[in-house]
């Protein structure tokens, strides 16, 4: 068992920064207090630098099996680990797709030996496979997804009955991908017939529009209250949404949950024009008013968790006419020093940024020991220096696809050490060979 003591720190955590030493003890995090001293362990010197939870990522696309020329569990998750994500949840629009417990377990064997981070995976629902996810243990994986509008590999599920039937019959958490898929269809028809397959990247965000989202949204939460679903709705991209959640009760005791990602709050429909199709995402990245609406509500907590929905395509792909060119990008080497950059432009604190990246989606999915710097936990740690410039560039990316929507974005923070499972994982552009990464468990 190894033993590592980090010195010279500044721990963020809990609602609270202060100083002190860590030690950690083969997996778990075995003693945070000022002054330790270890004659076994190794010692590290953070230099001053903070120190956070590992980034808990809620929803990823990782793309294998059947996709792996756009990513491979081992290389995103290793450019997830450079980002200072230690724990994913993967989702189910693989090929062949992860709609039954013999394809879940099939992901699950492929992690096993590949993966660098963390891990555990959405189970997808459909409009026919309701009896093999009443066989789904609750604590199996991280829980089940269903697509309410149709996004990249159709999994969408639009019989009526069966999506009550589904929300009926899990207790897992149900999270959802809400866009109205007859909105959607309306709106491509009237574009392609004016314009083709060239329609204009600027419509996207009218094809896929604020309406789609609030309809398929709104839907979602009034029959996980008609059926006491536990429901998280994920990628928030709209104003109007925000208003359909909470914010008076404890994450906890919340039944609808949701989640806002980074390229939502990051970039706006007047970025189009140079960024093109690598910021098309479903849903789509909407206006500036929008963004800032989506702030207000993560900033008082009705949005409960900033995840990154990385999805990387080949550039080649991306490059396609609009209606040709898929949804998606990557963006888990760069989500937590996107935000870290809000931080210092003062939009978000590093307090609630820790709350939003790596409490809550531990909370909201009930992750065993993991995403807080609390003795008995395991040892999910990154490094951060708050007074580095880097540059994103095609040199220092990776990502398979071997782009990202940041590139030519200077970062004013560095990930300088990831550790994962009391194991040091990555420094500074190095990883380790030993991979420690571990499935989560759960506690439901």
């Amino acid at each position: 068992m190894s033993r590592i003591l980090l010195k010279n720190t500044k721990v963020v955590n809990e609602n609270s920064i202060f100083e002190t030493d860590v030690l950690l003890d083969g997996d778990f995090i075995a003693r945070i207090d000022t002054d330790i001293t270890d004659d076994i362990a190794k010692v590290i010197d953070l230099n001053g630098d903070y120190l956070l939870p590992g980034v808990i990522d809620d929803q990823v696309h990782f793309r294998e099996p059947g996709l792996t020329h756009k990513g491979t569990i081992a290389t995103e998750s290793r450019a997830a680990l450079a980002g200072g994500i230690t724990t994913f949840m993967e989702q189910p629009n693989t090929n062949p797709q992860t709609t039954t417990i013999e394809k879940l377990e099939e992901k699950f064997a492929i992690a096993a030996k590949d993966v660098y981070a963390n891990y555990s995976f959405l189970f997808g629902g459909t409009n026919d496979n309701l009896e093999e996810l009443k066989k789904l243990d609750k604590n199996a994986c991280s829980g089940v997804k269903l697509f309410l509008g149709s996004s990249t590999g159709n999994m969408l599920v639009d019989d009526e009955a069966v999506l009550e039937n589904i929300f009926r019959n899990t207790e897992m958490v149900i999270s959802t991908h809400c866009e109205d898929e007859g909105t959607i269809r309306a709106n491509m028809a009237k574009y392609q017939k004016m314009y083709g397959d060239d329609i204009p990247i600027a419509l996207h965000p009218i094809i896929r529009s604020e309406e789609a989202c609030y309809l398929s949204s709104s839907k979602a939460i009034a029959l996980a209250k008609k059926t006491g679903a536990r429901l998280h709705v994920f990628h928030l991209s709209t104003g109007i949404e925000t208003d359909l959640f909470t914010n008076t009760i404890p994450l906890e005791e919340k039944k609808i949950t949701a989640e806002v990602c980074i390229h939502h709050l990051w970039f706006s429909d007047e970025d189009y024009a140079e960024k093109g199709t690598l910021i098309k995402w479903n849903p789509a990245v909407k206006t500036a008013t929008d963004r800032e609406k989506l702030w207000e509500a993560l900033l008082d907590d009705r949005i409960d968790i900033i995840a990154t929905d990385h999805a990387p395509h080949t550039i080649e792909e991306k490059d396609n006419p609009y209606t040709k060119a898929p949804s998606g990008g990557p963006l888990v080497q760069h989500a937590l020093l996107a935000m870290l950059q809000k931080e210092k432009e003062g939009k978000i604190s590093l307090e609630k940024l820790v709350e939003k990246m790596c409490h809550n989606p531990a909370k909201l999915f009930d992750i065993d020991k993991r995403g807080f710097i609390r003795e008995g936990y395991y040892a999910d740690l990154v490094q951060v220096n708050r007074d580095s410039q880097k540059e994103v560039t095609k040199s220092n990316i990776f990502y398979k696809c071997g782009w990202s929507p940041f590139e030519g974005v200077t970062f004013g923070s560095k990930v300088v050490r990831t550790f994962i499972n009391g194991h040091l994982g990555y420094e500074n552009g190095i990883f380790s060979e030993e991979k420690n990464a571990k499935r989560l468990t759960f506690n439901r």
